[in-house]
């Protein structure tokens, strides 16, 4: 079987661009899945871990003929042009949805913080954009539905689709699917140690940018206020601190982390802290929880979606700032023998891709 796979960007040996779509790649591969991915933003071929990666040029003079095209965060710069001038020849088109490509961006996302906040004027033109945007993918789905799998990493996103790209669901049945991310590997092989001695009392990571209102590195600072006794590790990349005073008991450290060294922080930590104002599903804090460590994030319903039923996740109002952390933390160190949630296993996700692409 061979997949073309359509992305904005694709990871290289010095960015780490849409790692998900690789993830979901070498898995691909690895089940004898023949992948070339068309790097949109690509200047030449290349290839990265053992999967090719080529350019829209070289695609164009290409005579390579491919069973399934899969469309990762479709967009109208790219993968909707992309799918005007080629989709007859695909009998087969599987569209994953990870977020803003089918969101009204911002009726759906918080406001952003104060030094990054785009005028009035930058609004509205994002808001005409996500309008056009909207029809341009209702048009678009609705005519090739037939040859089409839509996937979704979560429940929440389906139904932001349904009410955003207004599709009876009567035309979807049996074309949607809905398959959470998977994790890393790294966390589905090993797991927390209690035992190591602790540095930290909690840990922030944030893969992305610090400076995402979404990811709530405010909500963590006015914590980390409120519980002074506490040790709180932020980690990741940004201005917020350079805007925001940062409290004593704040470390902050500036790097992006690999999933090894992840791995020997939260050793050194006894909780994971990761509210969220608004997401789609939530990775990161999905490998926090599978890799077994007490995990505390938001009590909105993306998150009740994924952690409902995880013993080792608790929920705080992100309204509630004053909470007193040491309680929530006194519970989930209580039990400590969590049993491991393979939720978010290749097994239960990327396996299901698998099937859709044999189906």
């Amino acid at each position: 079987m061979k997949v073309l796979v359509l992305s904005e960007d694709y990871p290289t040996n010095t960015n780490q661009a849409m790692m998900f779509v690789h993830v979901r790649n070498k898995y691909y591969a690895k089940n004898d899945i023949n992948v070339t991915v068309l790097n949109f933003r690509a200047k030449c071929d290349y290839e990265y871990e053992g999967i090719k990666v080529i350019t829209i040029k070289t695609y164009k003079t290409s005579d390579e003929d491919y069973d399934i095209l899969v469309c990762h965060a479709a967009n109208l710069k790219h993968h909707f042009r992309f799918l005007n001038k080629y989709q007859k020849k695909f009998d087969k088109i599987v569209f994953f949805y990870h977020g803003h490509e089918i969101l009204k961006i911002n009726e759906v996302y918080p406001k952003k913080y104060k030094w990054k906040r785009k005028s009035f004027i930058d609004r509205l033109v994002q808001n005409l954009y996500d309008t056009i945007k909207c029809k341009l993918w209702h048009k678009k789905i609705s005519r090739i539905i037939h040859k089409s799998q839509l996937v979704f990493v979560s429940k929440w996103l389906y139904y932001r689709f349904l009410y955003y790209i207004h599709i009876n669901p009567a035309k979807l049945e049996g074309h949607i699917s809905i398959i959470n991310n998977s994790v890393g590997s790294i966390f589905e092989e090993k797991s927390y140690d209690y035992n190591i001695e602790k540095e930290y009392d909690f840990i922030t990571i944030r893969g992305g940018t610090l400076d995402g209102s979404k990811y709530g590195i405010d909500i963590v600072t006015e914590l980390a206020k409120s519980n002074p006794k506490f040790k709180f590790l932020v980690i990741g990349k940004g201005d917020f601190y350079k805007y925001n005073v940062k409290p004593d008991n704040i470390i902050f450290i500036e790097k992006s982390l690999t999933h090894d060294e992840m791995i020997s922080f939260l050793n050194k930590s006894r909780c994971a802290l990761l509210p969220t104002k608004q997401d789609t599903q939530g990775v990161l804090t999905c490998e926090m929880a599978t890799f077994g460590i007490p995990t505390i994030t938001s009590d909105i319903e993306i998150c009740k979606e994924m952690f409902d039923g995880i013993d080792n996740v608790k929920f705080i109002n992100n309204n509630n700032t004053n909470i007193d952390l040491g309680k929530v933390l006194q519970e989930l160190e209580t039990e400590k023998n969590y049993s491991k949630t393979c939720k978010f296993y290749s097994e239960n996700t990327i396996n299901k891709e698998i099937e859709i692409f044999n189906s």
